[in-house]
């Protein structure tokens, strides 16, 4: 029996941490079942080293990842979203371009890790507890009944989830 396929973009400010890193998180974990990208309104120009380290010591795919233009997903032959979630606050804040589709999109804050200061280790833990906290909410929404939910029930999960620390 076959069952839908959902694509999901994760939305940064600079693309270059916790959008890449979930973006990686869901394609690991929702194999066959959801397909994630990220992007951001102002992309830097390479991944966070941090972040690729994080993940690269985790065992998670890095090959080919890298920060881009949310307008790449704007564009009338992009893929169709069916999520977009912002997960910092400026790119929350932004004026998002209008996504093939018409996505559901919904806020899941977390701490920018690279605004950290202090020592190495310090800012390791930072990128970790971002991880932490992307892997616990995309766990979270792996578990959902998406096609058995109706919008405002889905909605309001995927709004809890994103208080989840």
């Amino acid at each position: 029996m076959s069952h839908p396929e959902y694509n999901v973009l994760f939305l940064c400010t600079g693309n270059a941490a916790r959008s890449l890193m979930a973006e990686v998180i869901l394609n690991t974990g929702g194999r066959g079942w959801f397909h994630a990208f990220s992007a951001g309104s102002h992309p830097m120009e390479q991944a966070h080293p941090m972040a690729i380290e994080l993940l690269d010591k985790l065992d998670l795919p890095t090959g080919g990842l890298r920060p881009k233009s949310w307008d790449e997903f704007a564009k009338p032959d992009a893929p169709k979203m069916d999520f977009v979630f912002t997960v910092c606050d400026a790119a929350a804040g932004e004026t998002c371009p209008i996504w093939p589709g018409a996505p559901m999109s919904i806020h899941w804050g977390v701490p920018d890790p690279k605004i950290v200061e202090g020592t190495e280790a310090e800012k390791r833990l930072a990128f970790s507890e971002a991880y932490r906290m992307l892997n616990n909410r995309i766990s979270l929404f792996l578990s959902l009944p998406i096609a058995s939910l109706d919008e405002m029930t889905l909605r309001n999960q995927l709004q809890e989830i994103g208080e989840t620390q």
